[in-house]
């Protein structure tokens, strides 16, 4: 009786811990998607900056909410994309596509600095 009982948690903590989550590629995926979409999310970071310079947080309090909230921020939808892209396209794949995206990202930035400079 007590075999069957240790079985069933290890059974259970084995089942807790795999799945798509439990993949070190999709944690590798979810970072790239993280870096290739920051820029495209500053626009609502910028909004949440203009909010936090009327608050009533001091200015360290406010560099760390900024922070904070723009890695999660990142990290959260760098994860959705991940898994989304995993199930629709395959894990390998879709990090593939992350690793795309960084490049067209950096190239659209080097571009408008050039734009701004001409």
């Amino acid at each position: 009786m007590l075999g069957s009982a240790t079985w069933n948690a290890s059974m259970l903590s084995e089942e807790l811990w795999s799945g798509p989550l439990a993949d070190p590629g999709t944690w590798r995926g979810a970072v790239l998607w993280a870096i290739a979409l920051y820029i495209p999310l500053s626009g609502p970071l910028a909004r949440l900056e203009a909010s936090l310079s009327t608050s009533p947080l001091p200015e360290q309090g406010r560099q760390v909410a900024l922070v904070v909230s723009s890695l999660l921020l990142a990290l959260a939808v760098g994860m959705v994309t991940q898994l989304l892209g995993s199930w629709v396209i395959g894990p390998g794949w879709a990090s593939s596509l992350a690793v795309i995206a960084i490049g067209w990202s950096l190239l659209l930035v080097f571009a408008s600095q050039d734009d701004q400079a001409s």
